[in-house]
């Protein structure tokens, strides 16, 4: 059986991993770090206004000069994001909340906690994005049945029957085109809608 600690550190491996800092000091021993690790640091000054791609995490500094735009935070695509802090006080508690960051490291940095932080951004932003697949397949599950239901009401009253018999007439049509019950039921509210328009034009 496969200890799941080797595991964790084994899918760091290769990981290219942004270092939006100024080169100074705390930067170069970031990314000693991370080499040790076994990740490829990408260097990248002065920070970007949009969050950078082709990379698999984000170490971002966070100081008085230094604030991403809250578009860094709205990005679902964005990779994980752990902020280096220079000092701690209300305006950059907020940026930090602002940023979307799954981590935080505060100067001057060593090279203790740079693991277990790395470990922990990846596995929370792992998770939240198996989070926001399952809430979009809801939310589209949900708009499905809402659309089917319009469709059988605007069914039932176009053939003079009951809802629950027109639901049966959308599911026996989407099995003989093998398609969606959904994609029938849009095709029945959009027929409806070309229809209200030219009797209206």
């Amino acid at each position: 059986m496969t200890r799941p600690g080797p595991r964790v550190i084994e899918n760091l491996r290769g990981l290219r991993v942004a270092v939006v800092h100024a080169p100074d000091q705390d930067c170069d021993a970031l990314s000693s770090q991370l080499r040790r690790i076994g990740c490829e640091p990408v260097p990248i000054w002065p920070a970007p206004v949009a969050v950078p791609q082709g990379v698999d995490l984000v170490f971002l500094q966070l100081d008085h000069g230094t604030h991403p735009s809250k578009t860094w935070a709205l990005d679902e695509a964005a990779p994980a994001i752990i902020v280096v802090l220079e000092y701690e006080n209300p305006v950059m508690l907020k940026a930090l909340l602002d940023s979307g960051a799954l981590g935080v490291l505060v100067k001057p940095l060593r090279p203790a906690g740079v693991l277990s932080t790395l470990v922990l951004a990846q596995g929370l932003g792992g998770y939240l994005k198996r989070q926001e697949a399952k809430v979009r397949k809801l939310e589209e599950s949900l708009k499905a049945h809402r659309d089917v239901a319009k469709a059988a009401k605007i069914l039932g009253e176009l053939k003079d029957v009951p809802e629950s018999q027109a639901f049966e007439l959308i599911r026996n049509q989407a099995t003989r085109r093998r398609i969606s019950m959904a994609q029938v039921a849009n095709a029945i509210i959009n027929a409806q809608d070309v229809l209200k328009d030219l009797s209206e034009g």
